[in-house]
């Protein structure tokens, strides 16, 4: 497979076509417009089915019927579209329906603005719906880490019969980056619980399971404790020896691993850990960390910290936990190395 150079959103929705998505029912807001405008033409052209709808309320309700009728579905948006995307999305996952949703992430509550942030953290891993749901949630921090994390979303989606996340942001999606494409897969949308005539079968429902599932309360619970098991990823950078554990995803983690860099040049002992499923949170990932460590660092792109919630959670308060935010203004690598030395030099 050769590499091409392509842009994060156009990477990604190809990605989706080739892992088997076969229609797209969405509405475009910036920075994730281009994912509707390369679907418009590359859907159909790959057999599926492109839908400009007339809102994402419309959207999310065109993939909620697509996935019951067995087809791998997508839609994606930005901040205040993937608030209105909510109520359908917790229809989806009490229908137990797989579909990917795709959240670009941009600053800013209310309108905000367009550039690069990640305020929608909690959102995303919360369940930003009514009622007891979570969605796999996956932080690419590259374009080629978005081409592959589309292929894990849609099968995670269908394993779990669950709707999964890609969260990404306006920087992620609007850079361009050599990728290497997989290859185009089919998938077959006859599954035994896909909508798709009675053929002489009884009628087949498509309404919350807690309707016809026995003790609904352990089956739910189960099912999700099994994902937050199984489906932790993340990866560690120099972290067995640390002093300061940086913890980052998306775009803020690149930042930080340029971070680390200058650090270990100036004998500053920093490591980064970087989740690439922020539901379930990796917390995992801090057993390989010096257990010596004398504090973490969460750094995230917004005005209110959030992640450093689970930071806090996962290190099991061993060690201090701080925050270095960056909201309106992305900060400088070396601005959180002065950081991490400061937090040093106040333990001494």
């Amino acid at each position: 497979m050769s590499r091409q150079l392509m842009k994060g959103n156009d990477a990604l929705s190809e990605a989706a076509v080739r892992a088997g998505c076969r229609f797209f029912g969405g509405y475009p807001i910036t920075p994730q417009s281009e994912i509707p405008e390369y679907l418009s033409w590359r859907m159909p052209e790959a057999g599926g089915t492109f839908i400009q709808a007339e809102s994402e309320l419309s959207g999310v309700n065109m993939v909620y019927g697509a996935a019951a009728a067995g087809f791998r579905a997508m839609t994606s948006s930005s901040g205040p579209g993937f608030s209105l995307l909510q109520e359908g999305i917790s229809y989806i996952a009490s229908a137990e329906l797989p579909a990917v949703f795709v959240d670009v992430q941009r600053y800013g509550s209310g309108l905000g603005d367009i550039f690069q942030a990640q305020g929608d953290y909690w959102q995303a891993t919360r369940g930003g719906g009514h009622g007891d749901y979570r969605m796999l949630v996956y932080a690419p921090a590259s374009v080629q880490e978005s081409v592959d994390l589309v292929s894990v979303a849609f099968d995670k989606a269908d394993q779990y019969r669950n709707p999964t996340l890609i969260l990404s942001d306006a920087s992620i999606a609007q850079m361009m980056e050599p990728v290497t494409l997989p290859e185009m897969r089919e998938h077959d949308p006859n599954a035994d619980w896909a909508v798709r005539g009675k053929h002489g079968k009884p009628f087949k429902r498509v309404t919350s399971t807690m309707y016809y599932i026995e003790d609904f309360d352990a089956y739910i619970k189960g099912k999700y404790d099994e994902m937050a098991e199984a489906e932790q990823r993340w990866e560690s950078v120099r972290v067995d020896d640390a002093d300061v554990v940086l913890v980052a995803y998306g775009i803020s983690s690149r930042i930080c691993r340029e971070a680390v860099e200058i650090a270990r040049g100036r004998g500053v002992r920093l490591g980064l850990l970087r989740p690439i499923t922020l539901w379930p949170f990796p917390a995992k990932a801090f057993a390989e960390v010096n257990p010596l460590v004398k504090a973490y660092l969460s750094v995230e792109l917004s005005a209110l910290p959030k992640m450093v919630e689970d930071v806090r959670l996962a290190c099991e308060m061993k060690a201090p936990v701080e925050t270095f935010l960056g909201g309106a203004h992305i900060p400088e690598s070396s601005a959180i190395v002065e950081r991490a030395v400061a937090i040093l030099n106040a333990q001494r």
